[in-house]
């Protein structure tokens, strides 16, 4: 079954840029399909697929890609299937331009991004992880790829986060490193969130990426 979605969609026959964004626990498809106007001057298909597992939180409703606490390599696994099932269908479906396709994930699903992008490199042409996080489950078996090498990724986190503590940043950018990807890292004096600031590092980084 198709996961329950949001996209933003140019006019014109395109094909596009395209992003697919994971969202952080607890959110929905809808949170990060606000940064579509100014991706790519709104001019780039995004496509915001919603985790499949459904939470509660204080009487509100939210969903994640992974349990809250405790997911392994197992976990991890089952949710990189949904997102690469997802992306085969909406590259069916959108004018994605496949050769231009950035992986974005903020909070857990940065930690989902890092997972099938360092499996499955060759369908990305880049990584953008926002107040996010490289779980040890990730790395579980995972065999770097030719097509890692070189790879852009960027990586921004806030001083000031007190969900996911930029000691964790810090040591995803010490994992990252050995397996050859071309990492940009920084960090914002911000909580966990996308900053103004963080955003036009964001937005600097896709420009040069584009050249």
């Amino acid at each position: 079954m198709e996961l329950v979605h949001a996209a933003h969609v140019p006019a014109g026959e395109g094909p596009f840029p395209a992003f697919l964004a994971l969202h952080g626990r607890g959110s929905n498809a809808h949170d990060l399909l606000g940064l579509a106007p100014i991706l790519e001057e709104g001019q780039a298909v995004v496509v915001c697929p919603q985790g499949p597992l459904a939470l509660a939180r204080g009487g509100m409703s939210g969903f994640a890609w992974v349990k809250p606490e405790g997911a392994g390599r197992a976990d991890f696994e089952q949710a990189r299937g949904s997102v690469l099932r997802f992306l085969d269908a909406a590259q069916a479906r959108y004018p994605m331009q496949r050769d231009k396709l950035v992986l974005l994930g903020f909070s857990q699903g940065g930690a989902v991004a890092y997972d099938v992008f360092l499996r499955e490199p060759e369908r990305f042409a880049a990584l953008v992880a926002l107040s996010s996080w490289l779980p040890d489950p990730v790395l579980e078996g995972l065999t770097p790829k030719p097509a890692l090498n070189g790879r852009p990724v960027l990586a921004i986190h806030g001083t000031q986060d007190t969900m996911i503590p930029v000691e964790r940043a810090r040591a995803s950018r010490d994992k990252l490193l050995p397996l050859g990807v071309a990492l940009h890292y920084r960090e914002f004096e911000m909580g966990h969130e996308l900053a103004p600031d963080a955003l036009g590092e964001l937005l600097r980084w896709l420009g040069e990426l584009a050249r």
